[in-house]
């Protein structure tokens, strides 16, 4: 949930480690902070509540000299403990190691009192002070052994002995190796010592973290869109890895304690591609680049009027041809665009779908059926909870074909009788991500990129757009494969996503319109979202956004549910927003609206042009979009909600790009 951009260097690494900083902010804006080690080999600190440019004008004024060729920085968003300067990072430990970290350590309270009964003093609440006192506490350890480092990190590829002049270097890497065995939770760390003013130490579980490749020169990131300014050449850390880093090499040990290789790869991102422009908003930024990204997100994906099964992978023909029923699991936004999918495909190629949050999914002990595919759909892949459920497929999965009695079957008579032993479970995982590297796109078997590009503002936009883009790509394949759909209800489809662009690019027309409903909400607390079939996932949706943004307390209903409690709602005082278009349910929804009206609700009806709900005293109407099909429609409609929920929160006056108590990146339960 929060930021980390560390680096080593021959140059002063200030800058850089600001620049960075200010590019992570969409990830945690509560405080932030740098540790520097001096010319001299001390560390210096410097801490701000709020957001990163305090942080600038405290360096301003409280130091003169704040330069280093080796520090970690952080900019943080609140687990444990509340928003203030002592709990803001980097933690230091004794004047001797400085930590910063992203992540939950979930069993911090018996950490936190075997030190304290070991003599540390803790002045946070955080969990992240227990990192860098057991990290202290490996070094004063190590110290007092005098262990040579060749006897505890062993080459698993040299020979050679190590001379003395080395083990003073090892000493940070093993310090950091045995302490994170302690750890139980979540983390990516990054971290200097006084002993060792030559090396940066990384290590993750759970928390993404990548190495950012220069000349000379190596650094430290959460997300590579904090480096960008300074290399385009990445390593990207793997579960359970530490990383030694020099200003000569990196040096990565997996989770066994082994050296390995990670590839360098290059990111095709630029730049520019994360600054503003001409916006005034990364949200509204990213509203106005949705036709582009949808097309990026078809690119390579169709041919003509066909979809590309392999797209998915090379073996999903193979793995959709094998499936019976689908189970979709997704947080926030993705749980969402996973709602639409489910209509998508019961009602049109009638495979049956469960959609589920992934928080109460990995807790619920869970009944895992046969032949199901597992989709997990995330913007970031690493959403904690999302890949906390897929580790939980994956493991179930290969508990059971081994034959693990612990780990008892629903199969009711497949292999799993007197003297079985093992049985084949058919229960194939697909990612819809927007991240290459992400760990949700490693971990599954197959994968799918939304190529959105990098989206900054917390409140998610074109990645919700692609996500709903690669799911009906998805359904279309799996009814191409499984031959519920025939070419012609293919060709309806694919050409349909292919208008998508300029849908959107009408859709963006009615701005102005939008911004004059906007006002309508400047006095309200409330209001309240209808929508039917796809629609109604899209009322979440519009909900959310609303909710996120503006802090208006916003709900969405199934629109046939008004009768059964919302309509107690109802009066002068709570917009309601209604999405109409020209479909079956058409008719049933505009009963629904005279409900409202007639108890004294202020209607904003989003409407096709030939939807004819007429525009009358209590109803707003945006005639907005024309012969859009049900593949479309969703997407066309969410665009509207979007610029409503943008300019309500600019007329509240809220921060629309980072909004309180929020984070893009959730990598914490």
């Amino acid at each position: 949930m929060c930021g980390i951009v560390a680096g080593i260097a021959e140059r002063n690494v200030t800058p850089i480690l600001l620049e960075g900083l200010r590019r992570l902010e969409y990830r945690g804006y509560d405080s932030s902070g740098i540790a520097l080690l001096d010319d001299q080999g001390n560390i210096q600190r410097v801490r701000a509540l709020g957001k990163i440019k305090q942080l600038e004008s405290k360096i301003k004024q409280d130091t003169t000299n704040f330069e280093g060729t080796i520090g970690i920085a952080h900019t943080r968003w609140a687990t444990h403990g509340a928003p203030a300067e002592n709990n803001a990072h980097p933690h230091i430990c004794n004047n001797k190691v400085a930590v910063v970290h992203n992540g939950i350590i979930e069993n911090y309270q018996e950490l936190k009192q075997s030190q304290l009964e070991a003599g540390y003093r803790f002045t946070s609440e955080t969990d992240t002070e227990v990192v860098a006192h057991a990290i202290h506490q490996q070094l004063s350890i190590l110290d007092k052994q005098k262990i040579s480092p060749s006897a505890i990190t062993p080459s698993p590829s040299k020979g050679e002995g190590r001379g003395e002049g080395e083990a003073t270097s090892k000493q940070l890497l093993k310090a950091v190796q045995v302490a994170i065995k302690e750890f139980e939770g979540a983390y990516a760390i990054g971290v200097i010592t006084t002993d060792d003013p030559d090396t940066l130490i990384a290590a993750r579980k759970g928390s993404p973290l990548v190495i950012g490749v220069g000349i000379g020169e190596y650094f430290l990131a959460s997300d590579v869109s904090a480096l960008l300014p300074v290399t385009q050449n990445f390593i990207f850390l793997e579960e359970g890895d530490v990383a030694k880093l020099t200003r000569q090499s990196v040096e990565i040990y997996d989770v066994n304690g082994l050296q390995v290789e990670r590839d360098i790869k290059q990111s095709n991102l630029s730049v520019t591609a994360v600054e503003l422009g001409e916006h005034r908003h990364y949200m509204h930024k990213e509203i106005y680049e949705q036709p582009q990204a949808v097309s990026d997100c078809l690119e390579g994906r169709i041919t003509q009027d066909k979809v590309l099964v392999s797209s998915f992978g090379p073996q999903a023909e193979e793995v959709f041809n094998s499936i019976d029923q689908i189970h979709i699991i997704a947080c926030g936004t993705s749980y969402h665009a996973g709602l639409v999918a489910k209509y998508w495909s019961e009602d049109i190629i009638g495979v049956p779908c469960q959609v589920e949050v992934a928080s109460e999914f990995r807790y619920r002990n869970p009944v895992i059926q046969n032949n199901t595919l597992f989709i997990t759909i995330s913007q970031s892949g690493e959403t904690a909870d999302t890949l906390a459920a897929l580790q939980q497929i994956k493991a179930t999965r290969h508990s059971r074909e081994n034959g693990n009695p612990q780990s008892p079957s629903p199969f009711k008579g497949e292999g799993w009788g007197e003297g079985a032993g093992k049985s084949t479970i058919n229960t194939p995982t697909l990612t819809i991500c927007n991240v290459p590297e992400s760990s949700l796109t490693r971990e599954s078997d197959l994968s799918y990129l939304t190529h959105a590009g990098p989206e900054i503002g917390v409140a998610s936009t074109k990645a919700f757009t692609t996500q709903l883009v690669a799911l009906a790509l998805l359904m279309t394949s799996i009814g191409k494969v499984k031959q519920r759909i025939d070419e012609e209800r293919e060709r309806l489809i694919i050409g349909g996503l292919q208008k998508l662009p300029s849908l959107i690019s009408h859709a963006l027309t009615h701005e102005e319109k939008i911004k004059e409903i906007a006002q309508l909400f400047a006095d309200k607390q409330h209001a309240l979202f209808l929508g039917r079939g796809t629609m109604y996932p899209i009322a979440l949706e519009g909900a959310l956004k609303l909710k996120e943004i503006s802090y208006i307390h916003a709900e969405a209903y199934p629109a046939g549910e008004l009768k059964h409690g919302p309509l107690a709602l109802i009066d002068e005082n709570m917009p309601v927003v209604a999405i109409a278009p020209l479909d079956d349910l058409l008719e049933k929804l505009k009963s629904n609206l005279q409900e409202v009206k007639a108890r004294g609700g202020q209607m904003i009806v989003l409407e096709d042009e030939q939807s004819d709900i007429s525009s009358e005293e209590g109803f707003e109407v945006i005639k907005a979009t024309t012969n859009v099909g049900r593949i479309t429609a969703p997407i066309t409609y969410n665009i509207l909600l979007q610029l409503l929920s943008y300019h309500v929160a600019l007329i509240k006056g809220t921060d629309v790009d980072q909004p309180r108590n929020l984070a893009k990146s959730v990598t914490v339960e």
